[in-house]
């Protein structure tokens, strides 16, 4: 039995490195939402340092809300300001221009519920970009998530290093435009 995982918003490469490594991926579907956790939020390197991007959720109580009933909130224009922060932090990364025009679409296309919106963005990087030859399954019910230890992960050159210095643990999003599709090797050494 592979361990149950939180869905993320752009996940941890720590928490890649875990599902590359464990082969199959079983993303946790019955649990509830959790305010203040990464299914809404991640983390990428700004030219000022690490830089946080959440997405608003619809007002309510998301506590005791299960995840799949989570909606997102456009009052404010979140994806372009995500959209925009991403350009700035990355468009001069090696491979930005071999990635941006595919995952440009992610910010404008109006998902109704997060965890929707964050599977198709895991599949899109993890299996389509990076090539990982796993599999993702959904879970048939609920298990505590598996704990990931984060900024267990091999480093790898980042855009604003040589001003910050490696800062680990961002969003798998830094690794792609990083490294590309040789991402995949960091994610294997774990």
């Amino acid at each position: 039995m592979f361990p149950h995982r939180t869905l993320c918003y752009l996940p941890p490469v720590s928490w890649c490195a875990a599902a590359w490594n464990s082969g199959t991926l079983v993303v946790e579907a019955h649990e509830h939402y959790q305010k203040g956790s990464l299914r809404n939020r991640c983390h990428i390197a700004g030219p000022n340092g690490v830089q946080r991007l959440s997405i608003p959720l619809e007002k309510g109580k998301h506590q005791q809300m299960p995840i799949r009933e989570v909606r997102i909130a456009y009052d404010e224009n979140w994806q372009r300001q995500h959209w925009r922060s991403i350009s700035t932090a990355y468009g001069n990364a090696p491979y930005y221009e071999h990635y941006a025009e595919d995952l440009a679409p992610f910010y404008e296309k109006r998902f109704v519920f997060l965890f929707d919106y964050n599977l198709d963005l895991l599949t899109f990087i993890l299996q389509k970009k990076l090539a990982w030859p796993g599999e993702i399954r959904m879970s048939e019910f609920y298990e505590a998530p598996a704990a990931v230890e984060y900024g267990m992960t091999r480093r790898y050159p980042q855009v604003f290093e040589e001003k910050h210095g490696f800062l680990p643990d961002l969003s798998v999003l830094d690794l792609l435009f990083c490294c590309g599709k040789r991402g995949g090797e960091v994610l294997a050494a774990g």
